[in-house]
């Protein structure tokens, strides 16, 4: 009895497996991308000279954005407050920081009505905000000059 030849081992790699799998991770992505923006939608107004603010960037930075609408948010935590209530949550959120770092970052949409963002200034100064940074985009349209 003649025992039967084992096939050749094959060379090619199978990337079917590897496909299914990418295609299933694009979609995962492609779904929760715009989940990840929560409604603080917010068009920064264009300054021609703007202060760099590092501290801005900074993940247990204190910012409030109004966007177009009137909506008010306050970060870190991106929860969506009334103006009435601001200045109780900001005086929190401030009483463990010194120095910079009780700078509060206000980041409003350059459509947003004036007396809103007036609301909220004047609710975050009644809250007892000494520093307030108004966040901007750089103009790109006037180069200065050097």
């Amino acid at each position: 009895m003649k025992l039967k030849a084992a096939p050749p081992p094959v060379a090619d790699i199978n990337v079917t497996p590897m496909v299914d799998v990418m295609l299933v991770v694009l979609i995962i992505f492609m779904v929760i991308t715009p989940l990840l923006n929560n409604g603080d939608t917010v068009t920064l107004p264009k300054a021609r000279n703007p202060i760099a603010l590092p501290d801005a960037q900074k993940e247990d930075a204190v910012k409030v954005s109004i966007t177009r609408d009137g909506q008010v948010f306050l970060s870190p935590g991106l929860q969506r407050v009334n103006p009435e209530d601001l200045a109780p949550k900001v005086r929190d959120l401030l009483e463990k920081k010194t120095g910079s770092e009780r700078t509060v970052f206000l980041r409003a949409d350059g459509r947003a009505k004036y007396e809103k963002v007036e609301d909220v200034v004047d609710n975050l100064r009644s809250g007892g905000v000494d520093d307030l940074g108004l966040l901007t985009e750089q103009d790109m349209t006037v180069v200065p000059k050097k």
